[in-house]
């Protein structure tokens, strides 16, 4: 038998996008229910990286959706390109008199959980979507398993499909669970997690004739740091001294405070936006809509913005009956998604080196860093795009 379930926003996915917007949306009085495929603690306990830009932080703070991310998290308020064997201080307070905050996105979800289920939301574990159907009608409908494997009926006045980039409501909006705007990277980056105290006060992007890296943080002892690498590299191919030096050669200048490496991967570089962002009453949010490079710094921001604007939108349709907003919604999302592409590829293209780089192409990659750094304008774009732009 089928179970049913009625509800005015049915939300797949309970990542940040799916999880924020159902807090919100309790906070206008609109019901949902949200489901994801994952368990509570796979959830909470996959360690994902998190570099907070100012207006997420105001918006999870003043929304009561996390209590944490200023205490626990760490604000940065400038980052160091690294090239030819210098480093260049963006001071992102003095060029833009704004900051971002190291907080891990595992940290963040665990927040908004807490959140949620206090706010006796709905929120359902285990639970797969199958597909969605009706999105042309005024009740559409997720076909989904329970954690038991039972067939599961959501009806909904609206659908969000927030389940990340394999996502299954991207079919019901694009009509195909591919469709978008693509461009895959010819490098990806290799991660360690390690025990260490950090290696330097704010996060070092270098670009060196062997390849990027970035050395970022997690915690006082818990450090996370990159390097660029063939996307086949098999993680366990290299010994600790060999990742070690593969990083020390990519940021002369700064020695590395090296510990224990407990955990290695390689991360893929792609950047998608789906061809539609909503169809009928079915939309997508994060993830589901757009993915980007992590260069950037502009995930789960991105995720953020696109809520904003959803939720108002929502907002105007289930308590006002006025369509307009939900009808603008992708255009106005995809202004500030496709801002936040060139800033992920081009923070991409000047810090990594292609695999047919000529010496021509890196000199001219140098003469662009130049360009940034002597430039108080340039280093501002680059501040005003990492700090986030007003949401």
């Amino acid at each position: 038998m089928t179970t049913s379930v009625r509800t005015r926003v049915a939300i797949i996915g309970a990542g940040p996008a799916g999880l924020l917007l159902s807090h919100l949306l309790a906070d206008a009085g609109i019901d949902s229910v949200v489901i994801d495929s994952r368990t509570r603690a796979e959830i909470e306990t996959t360690i994902r990286a998190g570099i907070l830009e100012q207006g997420t932080v105001e918006v999870l703070e003043a929304t009561g959706a996390s209590e944490r991310v200023r205490s626990a998290g760490n604000r940065h308020d400038g980052i160091e390109l690294r090239f030819a064997g210098e480093g260049h201080r963006i001071d992102f307070a003095g060029l833009v008199g704004r900051g971002v905050w190291l907080y891990p996105q595992h940290e963040v979800l665990k927040d908004l959980i807490a959140a949620r289920l206090a706010g006796g939301q709905d929120l359902r574990f285990g639970v797969s979507a199958q597909r969605v159907e009706g999105a042309d009608t005024d009740r559409p409908r997720v076909i989904a398993t329970d954690a038991d494997g039972a067939p599961l009926e959501i009806e909904a006045d609206f659908v969000v499909g927030a389940d990340g980039s394999r996502s299954v409501a991207r079919e019901a909006v694009t009509g195909s669970s591919t469709g978008g705007y693509f461009r895959e990277y010819p490098f990806a980056w290799f991660g360690i997690l390690c025990e260490a105290p950090p290696s330097a006060e704010e996060l070092i992007y270098s670009n060196s004739p062997d390849g990027f890296a970035l050395i970022s943080q997690r915690s006082a002892t818990i450090q996370r740091m990159y390097f660029q690498c063939d996307p086949e590299t098999d993680p366990t191919a290299f010994s600790e001294a060999e990742l070690w030096d593969a990083l020390q050669t990519r940021v002369p200048g700064t020695t590395l405070r090296e510990g224990p490496i407990f955990q290695r991967d390689v991360l893929r570089f792609r950047s998608f936006v789906a061809h539609e962002l909503r169809r009928g009453r079915v939309a997508l949010v994060g993830d589901a809509a757009h993915t980007v490079p992590p260069t950037g710094a502009k995930g789960m921001n991105l995720a953020v913005a696109d809520v904003l604007v959803l939720e108002r939108a929502l907002r105007a349709l289930l308590q006002e009956g006025d369509e307009r907003l939900v009808d603008a919604y992708a255009q106005t999302a995809l202004r500030r998604i496709w801002k936040a592409q060139h800033f992920s590829w081009w923070m991409t293209n000047m810090l990594h080196v292609a695999p047919d780089a000529s010496e021509f192409d890196r000199l001219r990659q140098v003469g662009e860093l130049r360009s940034v750094v002597e430039s108080e304008h340039g280093r501002a774009y680059l501040a005003e795009a990492y700090t986030g732009w007003p949401l």
